[in-house]
């Protein structure tokens, strides 16, 4: 007795073939099917991992600017001055170690007829922002000012 003639809807449902003329088909190894789509998907996963790490880096990178924006404001308005600083315009920050006090003027180091006075140490360069934070300005070697 043939299965298709007792009940036609259960050999549609079998899985491997019933007919000499049927196609010939392999049975799908599950195990590495489930290891291939897991490495793809560890693949993918590492991927979106790597950019997500990369935007952090950059994010880490911005809050570490504003903090050193932050404590260079702070260390200024902590300082003695009798001006009213101007944005965008270079300053410098010396310490006077007689007074213990920072001190913010318009000369840098280069630009005292007679050198820095007895007591100071020269601490930096500072530029007022737009947003009234203060930068910390970098000298280089060839003696150009750069925003850190």
């Amino acid at each position: 007795m043939r299965i298709e003639d007792t009940d036609p809807a259960r050999h549609a449902g079998i899985e491997y073939p019933m007919e000499v003329g049927a196609p010939v088909f392999a049975p799908i190894k599950v195990t590495e099917e489930k290891d291939k789509a897991v490495n793809v998907a560890r693949q993918n996963a590492k991927l979106e991992y790597d950019r997500i790490m990369e935007q952090a880096e950059v994010l880490m990178k911005q809050a570490k600017a504003l903090q050193a924006r932050l404590d260079a404001t702070e260390m200024v308005h902590s300082a003695k001055f009798g001006f009213n600083p101007i944005h965008g315009k270079i300053y410098h920050l010396y310490y006077d170690t007689r007074n213990s006090v920072n001190v913010l003027i318009q000369n840098g180091p280069s630009g005292w007829s007679c050198g820095i006075p007895d007591g100071w140490t020269y601490s930096m360069a500072v530029k007022k922002l737009g947003d009234s934070t203060w930068a910390v300005i970098e000298d280089d070697s060839s003696g150009a000012l750069t925003v850190l």
